[in-house]
């Protein structure tokens, strides 16, 4: 192994376990291990810039600005009674919380769904004079699970797009084949099951909620006229160059200059909410995977994954599969996936396959398996600390006797499914 090499290899393991140690500071040890590749010249400035994928950042910056306009309306606080309001038994209306979030999560960032969902689930869990940490845990693996079946819900999926040139409406139909989006439909109806254990035991009526007058519904128009618009997209920029992140902008803007009228015209406290710190993270990352590949680590690791596995389709995407969903429980899974990425296509180029099929595992994986503890995903973090607020003290353990199961059955149900369309 060359100098080079193994310098970008150390400088990478290094930040990586620095960022599980330090996850707050995320942004500032990439950009630390960006400083060092450009130090070492292992990679140009110019390399740098052009390694940043804009178009992803464009859709996430732009979903960011977008969600906190949505959130601000009200409007998802007026579904949210709704839908609940419609159950006659609290088990029922539990698991609608759960269900809620995972929906929303489709279109919003997770953290930003647990938050709109959240005061719901502490004003159920006081009516039933119980702990709000299993409502709370459910509102979080549910969005999570939920974020990755469309291109604009999680950066995962935003990162997949990008590096396999995936456009919106391939998220829901590839090559004449239902895609992610309903792969993940059928994991999420399988953990209604998991979800329906945990709760069966709350049958009583339950009271309805007082609605809430949405401030306006001109951001639920917003989102869903973005939606059509990416969808549209998908056919003027197939190789999914610039097109998404561009319109994402353009929407975003609509939407500040929609708030500023509404809030007397002060958008610094949207400026402030905005988490600019991940956008950040996420251009580093996209110079550190960078590095990697043009030093030859990604090609080296497919080749230790394809020597181990054989020539096993299956054999392969079960380990790809196994070894995420493992990973993703302790680790952030946007820089682990933006590594895998290109190592799984050289293992498909070794193997000669498609790699549709291992992207696809991969992400379901990654993303699936921040579900299993409550350090796997900034959702889980995020509930847990809401739940803590509230006076109450969330144990490691009581967040995995259920994202354990919750991710078993949707990980296996949804990874079947990729497999049978797409082996």
């Amino acid at each position: 192994m060359d100098f080079l090499k193994f310098a970008t290899l150390l400088i990478f393991l290094v930040a990586y376990i620095l960022m599980v140690g330090y996850y707050n500071k995320k942004a500032r040890i990439i950009w630390a291990a960006v400083m060092a590749l450009l130090l070492l010249t292992v990679i140009s400035p110019m390399e740098a810039l052009f390694a940043i994928n804009g178009n992803v950042l464009g859709i996430y910056i732009g979903m960011l600005f977008i969600s906190e306009v949505f959130i601000f309306s009200k409007v998802p606080d007026f579904l949210a009674v709704k839908l609940v309001n419609k159950a006659s038994r609290m088990s029922t209306v539990l698991i609608l919380v759960a269900v809620l979030s995972g929906l929303l999560s489709i279109a919003i960032e997770n953290v930003a769904v647990v938050l709109i969902v959240a005061p719901i689930a502490l004003a159920l869990s006081k009516k039933l004079e119980i702990s709000p940490v299993p409502l709370l845990t459910a509102v979080a693996i549910s969005s999570n699970l939920q974020g990755v079946a469309t291109l604009i819900g999680d950066p995962p999926s935003m990162l997949l797009a990008g590096f396999a040139k995936m456009t919106f409406n391939d998220f829901f139909f590839f090559d004449g084949k239902p895609s992610l989006f309903f792969a993940v439909q059928i994991g999420a109806a399988a953990s209604l099951f998991v979800l329906y254990y945990f709760f069966r035991r709350h049958s009583k009526p339950h009271q309805q909620f007082e609605e809430a007058r949405p401030r306006s519904f001109f951001p639920l128009f917003l989102l869903l006229f973005l939606v059509l618009a990416l969808a549209f997209s998908s056919f003027l920029d197939p190789e999914f160059r610039y097109m998404a992140g561009l319109i994402s902008m353009v929407f975003a803007l609509a939407a500040v200059i929609w708030y500023s009228f509404q809030n007397k015209p002060d958008v610094q406290p949207m400026l402030k909410r905005v988490d600019w710190e991940t956008g950040a993270f996420l251009a580093g990352v996209f110079i550190v995977v960078d590095s990697l590949i043009k030093v030859g680590v990604v090609q080296d690791m497919a080749r230790l994954i394809s020597g181990f596995t054989g020539t096993s389709v299956f054999f392969t995407y079960i380990v790809i599969v196994v070894a995420s969903l493992v990973f993703s429980a302790f680790v952030d899974n946007v820089p682990y996936i933006a590594t895998m990425l290109p190592v799984v296509y050289q293992v498909s180029e070794i193997m000669h396959v498609s790699p549709y099929l291992f992207y696809f595992g991969l992400l379901i994986g990654a993303s699936v398996g921040g579900n299993i503890t409550p350090i796997g995903a900034s959702a889980n973090i995020v509930a847990m600390g809401i739940a803590k607020k509230e006076g109450h003290n969330p144990r490691f353990w009581e967040f995995v006797k259920m994202g354990l199961p919750f991710t078993i059955v949707s990980a296996t149900a949804s990874s079947v499914f990729v497999y049978l369309w797409f082996a």
